[in-house]
């Protein structure tokens, strides 16, 4: 049978944790999987900000998502840095989930890559936006020019952050250095 795939481990905790209704965050919407998986949990009642700071990549995520009739679907064109910023004043602290896809947008210029100190911010920013028991994924990809230092960064993050915050796990194949891997957080009930 083998091992979930990380895009699967990190949907299958997603999925542990949020309902119809709910608030989530495509933190970088690249192709719009992840927007589209978000966007049928929570449903017609629900919300899903998607970031990206290129253009096609929200067209890409409108198009897989559904169209402009894409219901809970909210586009914004900004750096995931920048989340705090947009999520509406009633769904801080009550997001359910946050997904992070790092690295590049497939079959655009590979030299527009995220970056370790907007990453960081944005996971930061994601923590706090969370309710009580919501999840942060990050998968990462350490394989490309630059990945492996966002990787490092994220990893050594994850590691520091207080317990009392949350809990961190790490998803990884151990026997391939330069393979994808997951990073997720759990952020502590109060």
């Amino acid at each position: 049978m083998g091992f979930l795939s990380v895009l699967g481990m990190a949907q299958r905790l997603v999925k542990e944790r949020v309902s119809a209704g709910d608030a989530v965050i495509d933190a970088t919407c690249g192709n719009g999987v992840d927007a589209r998986f978000l966007a049928e949990l929570v449903g017609p009642r629900g919300a899903v900000y998607a970031f990206d700071v290129q253009e096609e990549a929200l067209a890409r995520t409108r198009e897989r998502a559904g169209g402009d009739a894409a219901g809970p679907l909210l586009l914004v064109h900004a750096s995931h840095a920048e989340m705090d910023g947009h999520v509406a004043e009633a769904h801080r602290g009550r997001i359910a989930a946050a997904m992070f896809n790092l690295g590049y947008l497939p079959g655009a210029d590979q030299a527009v890559i995220t970056e370790p100190a907007s990453t960081l911010a944005a996971l930061e920013a994601a923590v706090a936006l969370l309710r009580p028991g919501g999840v942060v994924t990050a998968v990462l990809y350490p394989g490309h020019p630059g990945g492996r230092e966002e990787a490092d960064a994220v990893s050594a993050w994850a590691a520091s952050l207080p317990q009392a915050a949350g809990q961190a796990m790490l998803y990884r194949m151990v026997q391939k250095a330069e393979a994808p891997y997951l990073i997720a957080i759990e952020k502590r009930k109060a």
